[in-house]
């Protein structure tokens, strides 16, 4: 009798195993610079809640034609290089940029995001 019981739970744990493995895996990875036109390079900035983008410095070289995109892993946050126009928030994520100028640019946070807004920078590199 206990054999049967065992039986049917592990049966049934094991259909419940099988079921979140086949409908509950995250998707797979993109690759999203496989997507662009050649000679364009993609320059992704993610941003999260704990007021911080990915990189402390981005580097791209002069003259790249560059997708510069930001992602929101957590939080609302915006992309902002004043000295080269740049300014991404709301629906508009990302831009293609020409970087013909070399130096390096201060980058912000573009929207007003909490606490520690106004320490969210990182540097922009153009070689």
């Amino acid at each position: 009798m206990h054999k049967w019981i065992m039986f049917i739970v592990f049966a049934a744990a094991s259909v419940l195993g099988v079921y979140l493995l086949t409908t509950q895996l995250p998707e797979k990875p993109v690759d999203e610079a496989a997507s662009l036109p050649p000679g364009v390079t993609l320059l992704k900035v993610e941003a999260s809640a704990d007021f911080v983008f990915d990189k402390e410095e981005y580097k791209v070289k002069k003259g790249d034609k560059v997708k510069l995109k930001l992602v929101n892993k957590s939080g609302v946050h915006g992309l902002a290089i004043p000295d080269l126009g740049i300014d991404l928030q709301g629906d508009k994520m990302e831009q293609e940029v020409v970087f013909d100028k070399p130096g390096k640019y201060e980058m912000h946070c573009a929207v007003a995001c909490g606490t520690g807004h106004l320490d969210m920078k990182s540097v922009l590199i153009v070689e």
